[in-house]
């Protein structure tokens, strides 16, 4: 049994340390022209229309949210009347 875990160690280590790694093409001196061009608009709606959307959805949930408790507020500040 000591036998088979010395083996089955030596090689998952084997395995590991010789596998091959993938080179990464290095991409951020694409994104850095993207976001440092000047063409008018603000930093978060650079990426597109992705960052649009995202940004639309957040912006229409905090405001629904913020309606929303407000509204809660308002209601439980009202006394309850009695039947």
């Amino acid at each position: 049994m000591w036998r088979n875990a010395l083996a089955l160690s030596q090689v998952s280590r084997r395995t590991i340390s010789t596998a091959s790694r993938r080179q990464a093409e290095n991409r951020v001196p694409e994104g850095q022209k993207l976001f440092q061009e000047d063409n008018g608009l603000p930093v978060h709606l650079k990426g597109g229309a992705k960052d649009s959307l995202l940004y639309t959805t957040t912006a229409g949930l905090t405001m629904f949210g913020t309606a929303y408790a407000l509204y809660f507020l308002l209601i439980s500040s009202m006394p309850k009347k009695p039947n």
